[in-house]
């Protein structure tokens, strides 16, 4: 058997991999795309493990590693894609990238005693909306 007849199939495997990499939005079809990837280069491990006759047979061993890691990388990929779909609602990796939650997480005051925006809470800052009746502020002019 030609080294070629692998070598070319595990590229077309690498490519289609690496172009779901970079062109799906579904978290699931990223996933995916990274196994062929994988699976490419397992492929090529094989292919050269026989092509040159290594005693120790280290290209298969580095395969077996290589499917270990991917079924790890799976497993967790697969369960963090799942819990991201149950708190957005989506897996379109687009949407995923603002990270901010909400408005309230804002507001809330950190372990410090002071809200996230750096003020302790108390006293609304001048110019800044108020939340009950939803008119701004003005600072008193000091005299």
């Amino acid at each position: 058997m030609h080294l070629a007849y692998p070598a070319v199939l595990a590229a077309l495997l690498f490519c289609v991999g690496l172009y779901g990499v970079l062109a799906r939005r579904n978290a699931i079809l990223v996933l995916m795309s990274v196994e062929l990837m994988l699976n490419a280069v397992n492929l090529n491990l094989v292919a050269f493990d026989v092509w040159l006759r290594d005693t120790l047979h280290s290209g298969q061993a580095l395969t077996l590693f290589t499917i270990a890691i991917a079924a790890a990388e799976i497993g967790i990929g697969l369960a963090i894609v799942l819990a991201v779909y149950r708190n957005r609602g989506t897996s379109d990796i687009d949407r995923l990238r603002d990270t901010a939650e909400t408005d309230d997480a804002e507001k809330l005051p950190d372990s410090a005693g002071t809200d996230t925006d750096g003020t302790d809470g108390t006293e609304p800052t001048p110019g800044r909306a108020d939340e009950k009746t939803g008119k701004t502020k003005k600072a008193e002019a000091t005299t």
